[in-house]
């Protein structure tokens, strides 16, 4: 369900139902140079992608490349949330 243009109240009433049914809400509306939008998606499933972080080089002790993990770009792990 998508909603604009409607009082605080009768959003705040249709996301209840919503909610209760399972059914995903969002809102939103702008005033001017100023806006918001709103989601309800209850319970939900998504997958994210993370970059894998490799370790340092062996022969680095210390010093800032030693804190630093290097990135491989090509390499990416994905994450059900």
């Amino acid at each position: 369900v998508c909603l604009t243009c409607c009082s605080r109240e009768s959003m705040v009433r249709i996301n209840q139902i919503c909610h209760k049914n399972g059914i995903k809400f969002f809102s939103g509306d702008v005033f001017g140079y100023h806006g918001y939008m709103f989601a309800d998606l209850g319970h939900h499933e998504f997958v994210e992608e993370k970059p894998k972080v490799a370790k340092g080089g062996a022969g680095v002790e210390d010093g800032p490349e030693a804190k630093r993990a290097r990135l491989e770009p090509a390499e990416t792990t994905v994450v059900k949330k």
